[in-house]
């Protein structure tokens, strides 16, 4: 890590850990819109493609359910990325990104639809949102990468990152810039930082985080998902029968936070 950047977020934490909390605005959006969402580009970051991608943990947790919704789509991730290191516009360029799949046989199919993303997920890099020369650019990005997705017909949505393992007094003013840049853009916000935070507090025998404090293990990724299938679809994910090899009670649990939040951020 470069070492003034490494001394101007040691020195935010710091002034942040000897400040009263400040309250956490309410988000405006609880629900995507339109309703209904089947396919998704999450766009962002190694926080996202860990564990061979979180748009496979929640494509798996969707067939999962006993509604065995239709919910999926493609990573379009760049290691250590911020949201001004995406070219949003391109992205959305006719004949790019999801014009083909395959199927279960390796078969190319073309899609044919008119566009081929219902919503985009966008994450900044970990710290960008709350470092003192980096944060001016999220909520300027957020902005301009919100707008590029609606001309295209995409609903925009954010994805709230998680604290470092060692450094959990970065959840809250995480918590804040994401939901007031969500509402600033009227997007929805989904709140998986604040899962891990819960997880973190409740049960620490349940381990999120690589060694390195900072990317998920696959608990760390399922429990994401958890969150992005509860905030999608307004569905709990608590029956589900993909465990991704946790374990029962372990899966079970992290599902069952996984919507307890998601319902209390939004106030459902």
């Amino acid at each position: 890590m470069n070492i003034r950047y490494a001394l101007a977020i040691t020195a935010f934490l710091l002034l942040g850990a000897s400040t009263p909390a400040i309250s956490q605005p309410k988000p405006d959006v609880t629900a995507p819109t339109p309703p209904g969402i089947e396919r998704m580009m999450f766009v962002g970051n190694s926080f996202f493609y860990y564990n061979n991608g979180i748009s496979g943990f929640v494509s798996r947790l969707a067939g999962g359910s006993p509604e065995h919704r239709k919910l999926g789509g493609t990573m379009v991730t760049i290691g250590g990325s911020g949201f001004d290191w995406h070219d949003m516009e391109s992205y959305f360029r006719p004949h790019a990104i999801g014009y083909y799949d395959f199927d279960s046989e390796n078969r190319i199919i073309f899609n044919q639809r008119t566009k081929y993303y219902d919503a985009v997920l966008m994450m900044d890099c970990s710290q960008c949102p709350i470092h003192p020369q980096l944060a001016p650019i999220f909520t300027d990005y957020a902005r301009r990468n919100a707008e590029i997705a609606r001309a295209h017909g995409v609903e925009p949505m954010l994805f709230m990152s998680w604290a470092y393992q060692d450094h959990p007094e970065m959840t809250a003013p995480l918590a804040d810039a994401y939901t007031r840049a969500g509402n600033d853009n009227h997007a929805l916000v989904i709140p998986a930082g604040l899962a891990f935070a819960r997880v973190q507090r409740d049960r620490p025998d349940i381990i999120l985080y690589q060694p390195d404090r900072r990317h998920p293990t696959p608990a760390g990724s399922y429990l994401a998902a958890a969150v992005i299938y509860a905030a999608v679809t307004g569905l709990s994910p608590q029956e589900n029968s993909y465990t991704a090899d946790l374990g029962v009670e372990t899966a079970g649990y992290l599902r069952q936070t996984a919507w307890q939040v998601t319902r209390a951020f939004y106030g459902r």
